[in-house]
């Protein structure tokens, strides 16, 4: 299956706080048939309680890589981990490491098939920095950790604000007036790379 975000998503106010029934999931997978990497992919809850965000995800999942049975997440950042929930006419058992599994992963099992691991980004994160963090942990060719990931992020997102910043004192100062054939240098755009829009999306 390939990422299911081509561009950056809209993300609702409320969105941020609690999940949607009828919010679409925004999940990015690894094309099918890829070597295997650090990362299968990115799933993009709405809020952190696992309860409530785990139901849509398998549903989705489970026709894909078979029934999953049991997840494991490091706690750091998730406000509710339940033991057991309730998805799709079975139960999904969770488990939780702290210090054996990277805070911002989420391991996934499914019996007799494997495992697959899932980078978690954060609910609030922008949409711009989610559809990167997103593009990038689909990347087969990619062999990046899932705090790896959200350490190049961050550091992106410093240099464009530290950009941005330089060019509201550049306009303040009458830059864009004095005709300065100086050519400012730009960080890539965020969004390049990013597979094409899938149909139902």
């Amino acid at each position: 299956m390939t990422a299911t975000v081509s561009s950056p998503p809209t993300l609702e106010a409320d969105d941020r706080l609690s999940p949607s029934s009828s919010a679409p999931l925004r999940l990015s997978l690894a094309p099918t048939g890829s070597a295997p990497a650090l990362l299968d992919g990115a799933w993009w809850p709405r809020c952190r309680d696992l309860g409530a965000e785990l139901p849509s995800l398998t549903a989705v999942l489970d026709p894909l890589w078979g029934r999953i049975t049991r997840v494991t997440v490091n706690p750091t950042h998730w406000t509710a981990v339940p033991r057991k929930v309730p998805v799709a006419g079975h139960v999904v058992k969770v488990g939780w490491f702290q210090a054996e599994q990277d805070p911002h992963e989420l391991l996934l099992l499914s019996y007799h098939v494997g495992r697959w691991n899932l980078l978690v980004v954060p609910p609030r994160t922008t949409p711009v920095s989610a559809a990167w963090l997103m593009a990038a942990a689909s990347n087969p060719l990619r062999s990046s950790t899932a705090s790896r990931l959200m350490e190049e992020a961050a550091s992106l997102r410093t240099v464009y604000e530290t950009d941005q910043a330089g060019e509201a004192v550049w306009d303040s100062e009458g830059g864009h007036e004095a005709g300065d054939p100086v050519v400012r240098p730009r960080i890539p755009s965020v969004t390049a790379g990013l597979p094409p829009r899938p149909t139902g999306w």
